[in-house]
């Protein structure tokens, strides 16, 4: 009987000792399925297994994050959430609402988080105040992209404001070349609308236009403007361009085909992968107008239960903003760090000219959340106005109408 009990003690013991040492876990659910994008999360998983943890891949591939939420709002329903999630802007906080994201303040205290992010990047990694999420960089939304030898050809500059944006599109126009390259896709449009908008608002009105939706400032005079420019963007885009990919339509300024492109960085990616060199193949500039629009990557960490777990979400969260991961990781994707004291010695020319627009827009407060890629705005008020502004694209519909219809819209999305 007392060798029976030493024994079950000592297999007590044994079990108490497995379970301390266990590997930190965690399961991460995302949909960086594309070549770049794989290699870039691979980082990831090497260096959490390096920590000794152990990773398993939830990746979700298709409708730029439609199905991993459906996936991921099934798993949450059914009281196994994984361990982190690809989720970013107003998402975070809705799931927040739900009651199941955890708190991660003690690993974003320990590190410094707050001395290092953008303060304004900072404030969608809370909750309520408690850091919730992670981020993992920072695409710059408002870029114009041009073929340097188009431009030489013609004689132009990268344009400062949309005048002389309008005036080497009717230059490039009667040259025989396709002035802008787009695709016919509502996020495309509202990519354009938006650094429109900017340029021409300025950064306050943007911020009460598309943060604020302010109504005022939804039917103001500049906003009819914005408006106008999209009427003269529709006009310099070619005949095919409905449905287009994005990277079809960089593939047209690499090519000659087209001048510019007004698209975030992973444009950058696109041109990299072919070889080409910024400041000599190709020209990057930030649209007319001041401040900066950004689009942050980003993981929120959900409430699991163990230990293993928990440490495995701690381990992760380290890691995400962790120096190394945060430079190897842009320099796979095309965008900067989120943190801001990261070196860019191994970072190309257009990455380091975001890099001081971020820094300085992030002092004086012009660095703004896009509301085309989901950072300004819930997804029935962002959505209201797309619709707008395709509509508006695509048809013959004034600009006085169309600030009407966009203010009605917003109003009835609220």
């Amino acid at each position: 009987m007392k060798s029976y009990i030493l024994s079950a003690v000592s297999g007590i013991a044994l079990v108490a000792s497995t379970a301390a040492i266990a590997n930190p876990q965690a399961e991460v659910l995302h949909w960086w399925t594309s070549g770049g994008e794989a290699k870039s999360v691979a980082v990831l998983q090497e260096e959490f297994a390096a920590k000794g943890g152990e990773w398993t891949d939830m990746p979700v591939a298709g409708g730029g994050g439609d199905a991993a939420m459906t996936a991921l709002r099934a798993r949450v329903l059914s009281g196994n959430a994984p361990t982190a999630v690809q989720l970013k802007g107003p998402a975070i906080q809705e799931w927040y609402e739900e009651g199941v994201l955890a708190d991660i303040s003690a690993v974003a205290e320990a590190q410094g988080w707050a001395d290092v992010l953008p303060a304004s990047i900072a404030g969608h990694m809370k909750c309520e105040g408690t850091w919730c999420a992670a981020p993992v960089n920072v695409h710059r939304v408002d870029w114009i992209w041009a073929n340097a030898d188009v431009l030489e050809a013609n004689g132009i500059e990268m344009p400062t404001t949309w005048d002389e944006f309008n005036a080497a599109a009717e230059k490039l126009q009667a040259a025989g070349v396709i002035p802008l390259a787009h695709g016919g896709q509502a996020w495309q449009d509202a990519t354009v609308f938006e650094a429109v908008a900017l340029g021409i608002l300025g950064p306050d009105g943007f911020h009460k236009a598309f943060v604020e939706l302010d109504t005022d400032t939804l039917t103001s005079d500049g906003m009819v403007a914005v408006f106008d420019q999209m009427r003269k963007m529709r006009g310099y885009v070619d005949d095919n361009f409905s449905g287009r990919d994005w990277n079809l339509a960089t593939a047209m300024v690499m090519n000659g085909e087209a001048a510019f492109q007004i698209m975030g960085d992973w444009a950058k990616g696109e041109f990299m992968a072919a070889g080409k060199v910024p400041g000599e193949d190709f020209l990057c500039a930030s649209t007319p107008g001041d401040g900066f629009l950004y689009n942050v990557d980003s993981f929120a960490m959900f409430d699991v239960d163990g230990d293993d777990k928990q440490e495995g979400q701690a381990l992760l969260a380290e890691l995400i903003v962790g120096q190394n991961f945060q430079k190897v990781f842009n320099l796979n994707k095309g965008s900067i760090p989120a943190r801001t004291d990261v070196s860019l010695d191994e970072f190309d020319s257009c990455a380091h000219l975001s890099a001081k627009d971020m820094n300085e827009s992030s002092a004086n407060g012009s660095l703004l959340p896009s509301y085309a890629h989901g950072m300004a705005l819930r997804g029935a008020q962002s959505g209201a106005i797309t619709d707008v502004v395709t509509a508006h694209f695509n048809s013959d519909m004034s600009s006085a109408d169309a600030v009407k219809m966009l203010a009605d819209a917003v109003a009835n999305s609220m």
